[in-house]
């Protein structure tokens, strides 16, 4: 296409969106209100994600070793489960460590009280390996897996929390799918509207471009371009507000729910925006050209 060409059908798109104000700020409102909610439906979902991410990381299987297992042997277990493909990591503890951890706790301030049990240790069978998943799904095959070892005592795991998290995490995935499925139907909805004015008003000047020799895509393009424009600017002003106001309830959150946040942590603006701007984008010019094709091959005979 040839750059005045181009430039004719980006200035017929701009006219046709001034010719019809009243139903272009209609359709750039209603997407920005769509991508806005998507947004936020985004922002919240990732967040939510981010945490059951990090609740799935800090979930672990336990094993424990019978009394009689050597170093060597415990050694070699370890070597073994970490060659599991369902296996991120494994972190061993001593039953000394263990004691150590425990008596801290326990005796707090009154830590001599833990000497009398300096050479007999309460927890010397509490020696372990803490295995942690890179899916939690995979957590009874290991489980089963672990449980067949030759030095292993006791495996403890949580399938309660494991499926938990894992039904939580579809559940999200499915409403995302859902609601943003509904707003995208109604974005393309009302850009078809949009231009579907557009060519009720331009009927007549279609017909004479037709009659003089216009090519069908030459028709087309103004509307296609009205559409994509449309998109854009209906894309553009939500993440502007956005950008906004993620920062400022993040910090709203952190100074007023100071138990909660102190246990979880959320997405940061740079990376939660990273995704946002160039996805409102593309949603909102895909909706714009997708509206705008629909309406033209229903209602533009050329």
């Amino acid at each position: 296409m040839k750059v005045s060409t181009f430039a004719y059908n980006c200035g017929q798109g701009i006219k046709n969106i001034k010719r019809n104000k009243l139903f272009s700020l209609a359709s750039i409102g209603t997407i920005a209100a769509c991508i806005f909610l998507m947004g936020v439906f985004y922002a919240i979902i990732a967040n939510f994600q981010y945490m059951v991410k990090e609740a799935e990381d800090s979930v672990c299987v336990t094993v424990f070793f019978n009394d009689d297992v050597t170093e060597d042997q415990i050694k070699d277990i370890g070597d073994k489960i970490k060659k599991r493909v369902e296996v991120s990591r494994i972190k061993y503890t001593s039953a000394d460590e263990a004691w150590d951890s425990f008596s801290k706790q326990y005796f707090k301030d009154d830590l001599d009280l833990a000497e009398g049990f300096k050479d007999d240790n309460p927890l010397k069978s509490s020696a372990n390996y803490e295995i942690y998943l890179n899916d939690l799904t995979m957590q009874d095959a290991l489980v089963s897996y672990l449980k067949s070892l030759d030095g292993v005592r006791k495996v403890n795991d949580s399938p309660v929390t494991a499926n938990t998290l894992t039904d939580f995490a579809k559940m999200v995935g499915y409403i995302s799918v859902a609601i943003i499925i509904i707003l995208l139907a109604v974005g393309i909805f009302l850009i078809s509207n949009t231009v579907m004015i557009g060519i009720t008003v331009r009927k007549e000047e279609i017909r004479i471009m037709k009659l003089i020799g216009a090519t069908d895509m030459f028709v087309k393009a103004p509307f296609i371009v009205e559409g994509v424009i449309i998109g854009l600017i209906g894309a553009i002003l939500p993440v502007i507000v956005l950008m906004g106001i993620y920062q400022k309830v993040i910090v709203y959150l952190m100074s007023q729910f100071q138990t909660f946040t102190s246990q979880v942590s959320f997405i940061s603006s740079a990376t939660i925006f990273s995704f946002i701007l160039p996805m409102a984008l593309i949603v909102g010019a895909g909706i714009g050209l997708t509206g705008s094709m629909i309406t033209i091959r229903k209602h533009l005979n050329v």
